[in-house]
């Protein structure tokens, strides 16, 4: 996630975003286990538009991540796109170890509202519960 970080930061303001837009299209799209079962999904109240997510550990115990946000929402799906591109794949600990106000590291407070990036933050506090919640043994939301 650092070394996405120091790509955005070697952008112009201007290309962070289209960057930001990229990762957003990037976005895998949800599996089929997750379509029409909102209930295995959470949803992130603190985005300005509906972005829900799910976390497993899977057998390799590596962190997988899947998001659901509209395609009429880049921002926020951009911000689920950099979380998927630098923690997908992660070991737990490697998950856990990022610092919290990592979201701020991109440099794209710079051209976008705090509400926004407020909706990024909880996007990783909610990964990061869910990933202690699997490792813990507890059932995920």
């Amino acid at each position: 996630m650092a070394e996405l970080a120091e790509d955005f930061n070697a952008l112009e303001p201007k290309d962070r975003l289209q960057l930001l837009l990229e990762l957003s299209d990037d976005l895998p799209a949800l599996p089929a286990r997750y379509l029409d079962r909102s209930e295995k999904l959470e949803q992130v109240h603190e985005c300005q538009t509906p972005l829900f997510l799910a976390v497993e550990v899977d057998d390799d115990r590596l962190v997988r991540l899947f998001f659901q946000a509209p395609p009429e929402a880049p921002t926020t799906r951009g911000f689920a796109g950099i979380l998927h591109a630098g923690l997908d794949g992660q070991p737990p600990e490697a998950v856990l170890d990022v610092p919290d106000d990592a979201p701020w590291r991109f440099g794209l407070s710079e051209a976008v509202s705090p509400l926004r990036m407020r909706g990024m933050l909880a996007m990783l506090a909610r990964i990061k519960r869910q990933v202690r919640e699997h490792a813990s043994g507890a059932d995920a939301v």
